[in-house]
């Protein structure tokens, strides 16, 4: 009598087990399981100072998180998933000052508008600005560590930003 209720039991705990599905990636994101897809597109730029190619290398990080760190195929357009937005603000300005005027720091902050779209959960679909900053010497002009500066940024960002779409932070 034992036996056969224990087996029952498993059999029960089986079959509820198996009727919750919950997609995980490599990363330890939450997907929904119906999402085969996801599409970035291309974020424009809508900051007055920043040059034509800081839109370009975003949308390529923020695609190549979304590769790396998901199960998702990358498509074009009208992914089951779907990221969109635009750079809102780029700003350099001085941190701290020298006693001669001169910055002795200063400070590169970038601003992106996201739209993620999740039609199996739309719940967890947001519109919301991500903002994240780098300092650098302020001897420097910032053509000279722009390069490196958004390196970190991006990767600041599109952690964020992907945190936000399928670790709910």
């Amino acid at each position: 009598m034992i036996k056969n209720t224990l087996l029952y039991l498993c059999i029960i705990n089986l079959l509820f087990l198996s009727s919750c599905k919950v997609k995980m990636s490599l990363s330890g994101a939450t997907i929904p399981p119906e999402a085969k897809t996801v599409s970035v597109e291309y974020f424009g730029n809508q900051s007055s100072i920043a040059g034509p190619h800081v839109p370009q290398k975003f949308t390529e990080k923020l695609r190549d998180v979304l590769q790396s760190q998901t199960n998702l195929s990358l498509v074009p357009k009208n992914g089951d998933l779907q990221f969109s937005g635009y750079i809102a603000d780029y700003v350099v300005s001085p941190v701290s000052i020298q006693s001669s005027d001169k910055p002795a720091q200063n400070r590169l902050t970038i601003s992106v508008f996201v739209k993620y779209t999740n039609p199996y959960e739309p719940s967890k679909s947001f519109e919301q600005t991500f903002t994240r900053f780098s300092d650098y010497d302020g001897t420097k002009n910032i053509s000279e560590v722009e390069s490196t500066l958004l390196t970190e940024i991006f990767r600041q960002l599109t952690e964020d930003i992907f945190n936000r779409a399928f670790n709910n932070w």
